[in-house]
Order: structure tokens, then sequence, then C-alpha cells
């Protein structure tokens, strides 16, 4: 019973092995060399084959159910065709369109993007980058790096592995890296509620430690200097950019001493969100008394009430970016890409109006307008 029980598991084997379509037995359907077989189906080889021979291999492959063996591959070459995606919180809104322009950017180039979440915790990020190098990853695209994140990525510089910082930079690391240019971010906030008309003005300020916000508050902080208006100090930070934070600290900002703002700023729009309910529970109406602006202008905030002003990023134009900075790094090592920074856009919307006292008596009947920079 035994050895019958074992040659009916070796004609099991067989039978799957010859279910296994192999490059050899496309190359005998379409009439091509192994050689030319192998180019036309490698992503990274394609363009050495002419476009007539590479569409008929192709739809070749793809009739017969050719798939790549992408465990072999990466033996032969040293590569695992992965690329792992470190974010910080996969429940903010801003970070989809981030991971989109990654994913798709990667997949052209035959890799395949692999998750990790930090929930924004800096050992925790230590235990994923561990993990990470244990899974032979070809590349890491971190976007959840904390301003004290240094010594961690110092560690995984040593061990060779490419990194591309994109979203978040961190003072003295010199691996490639895409962000946004928050420092005009928090500029043009400042300016379009000054432009407003607006004297005093506050800003809810986002995490402390990581490069974003802490340069979007520098912007805007150095804005409002220089127009000689009065900025209102909130003498705290978000922990994270959520509506529970954003009321907070606009409780904090209502409750304290002095002539409240006529403005206020959140660094995130789910920060803005948490501000208007505060608002809206003191009795205060938005644009009527306090202006509110948000930040990153997620899915929907032209549909709440008002419609919120925000700053706009083109995040998947940065992840698509920072994918590309990857490959890069990964097949011309000796030539690093040169640092990204990409500008934002203003979108006003109803949630930001002149002062009491200083509006026109016509209002702009458009909704929405969009100012891109020009700087």
């Amino acid at each position: 019973m035994k050895r019958r029980g074992g040659e009916r598991g070796k004609r099991d084997d067989q039978r799957r092995a010859r279910s296994i379509v192999t490059l050899e037995d496309v190359a005998r359907v379409a009439g091509v060399h192994y050689s030319t077989v192998s180019r036309a189906l490698d992503p990274s080889k394609v363009w050495r084959v002419n476009p007539a021979t590479r569409k008929h291999v192709q739809a070749v492959a793809r009739r017969m159910g050719y798939q790549r063996d992408m465990v072999a591959s990466g033996l032969k070459r040293g590569r695992t065709h992965t690329v792992a995606v470190v974010v910080a919180d996969l429940a903010n809104p801003f970070i989809a369109p981030v991971l989109r322009g990654i994913a798709n950017r990667l997949e052209g180039a035959g890799m395949m993007s692999l998750i990790g979440e930090t929930q924004d915790d800096s050992k925790r990020l230590a235990r994923i980058l561990d993990h990470l190098l244990s899974r032979r990853v070809d590349a890491i695209i971190l976007t959840a790096a904390r301003l004290s994140d240094g010594p961690a990525l110092r560690r995984i510089s040593r061990k060779g592995i490419p990194v591309v910082l994109a979203v978040r930079d961190v003072a003295g690391i010199r691996f490639p890296s895409c962000t946004n240019d928050e420092l005009l971010g928090g500029r043009l906030a400042a300016e379009h509620l000054i432009g407003l008309g607006h004297r005093r003005l506050a800003q809810l300020r986002g995490p402390k430690d990581v490069s974003p916000t802490v340069e979007r508050a520098q912007g805007f902080s150095k804005a409002v200097a220089a127009a000689r208006a009065v900025e209102i100090v909130v003498r705290s930070t978000a922990a994270t950019p959520t509506p529970d934070e954003g009321r907070r600290l606009m409780r904090m900002l209502l409750d304290g001493k002095g002539p409240l703002p006529t403005a206020v700023f959140a660094h995130h729009d789910l920060m803005a969100l948490g501000a208007l309910a505060m608002m809206a529970e003191r009795g205060l109406s938005c644009p009527d008394e306090i202006s509110i602006m948000g930040f990153h202008d997620v899915p929907q905030v032209d549909r709440i009430t008002p419609p919120l002003t925000s700053i706009r990023q083109p995040s998947e134009e940065l992840g698509r970016i920072a994918a590309e900075m990857t490959i890069a790094t990964l097949s011309w090592p000796d030539r690093p890409p040169e640092e990204r920074r990409l500008p934002p856009t203003l979108v006003v919307r109803e949630s930001t109006t002149a002062p009491a006292g200083q509006r026109p008596t016509v209002l702009d009947p458009t909704g929405e307008t969009v100012r891109k920079s020009t700087s």
C-alpha cells in the first residue's frame, strides 16, 4: 500500500509539473528562440525585442497561461522583485493616493509592493525594518520616518539595502528623497488668510517630530511675521493628525486668554474637521466668526458644510516619483537620484472669507477657485 501511494503521489507531481508552462514551451509554440522569449517576457529587457515579435510572444504566453517564476528569477539575480513600502497610518486618507502611485509604477517595472504600517511608533518601525531585512526585499520606500529615527535608518543603510524617503525627510540622512514643499505649503496658507484681511491668526500644528508638520509650521509663522500680523500660539501640538486632536487643540485655543483669532490653519484636513466640530459645540460660525482651512485636500472635504479651503498636494505623483527613484537606485546604484520637492496648490472654498467688517457685499458665485503656486 505504501508503494502504491508513493507511485500515485509521483504521478500527481508529474501531472502538476506538466501543467506548468515553461519558457521553452512558449518558445516552441511561438517559433522563436528561448532567449527571445526570455527577453520579451522580462519587463527590464523587453525593449531589446522588436515590437512585432514582442507582441507575438506575449500573445502566445497569455494564451498558454504562462506565469513568470519570480522565485527562480530572483535566485538568479539576487533579487526578490519586492519593494517594501512603510507607512505611518493606513487610515490616513492622504496616504492612499501615494500608495497607488507607488504600486502602479512598481508593477510596470515587474515589481510588487509589500506594505508595512508603523502606527507612527518608532519602536514598531525598527521591528518592521528588521523583518524586511530578513525577507530580503530589494528596496524600501519609507514614508513613516520621524525626525528621531536617524539611528535606525543609519543601521539599515549599513546593511546595503537601498532606501528612498518619501513624504517625510530626516535631517542628516543621505537617502534619496521625494517630499512635498511643506515650507511653501505653510506660506501659501498664511498668505491666503492674510490676503483676505486677517490680522490675528493661529495654527493647529501637527506632530512635532515629523518633518512635514515642522516645516509647515515654519512656513506659516514666517509669512505671518513678514506681514506683521499676529500669530496666536497654541501651546500644544497634535500627537496624530486626527479629528480628536483638532478638536482638542481648538478647545485650547478658544479657552485661551485674550482676543480670539479670526482665522485658523489646521495642519491636516482631519484636524480641521475636529476644529469645526468644536466651533459648532461653542456656538461659533465658520467662516462668519472664524475662518478655518486645512491641509492635504483629502476626498470629501469639498462636501462638508462649509466646504473646506485646503492646500492640495500631488500625492499620487509623489508616490510615482518615489517608485521611479527606487527603480533608478536599483538599476544604477552608483548614481543616486536627486532630491525632489513638489509644490502644493491652494484650493479656495467657502470655509475662509474676509473678517467681519471687511467683506465685500457681492460674493463670488463660483464656489471654488484653484490658485497654483508660481514658485
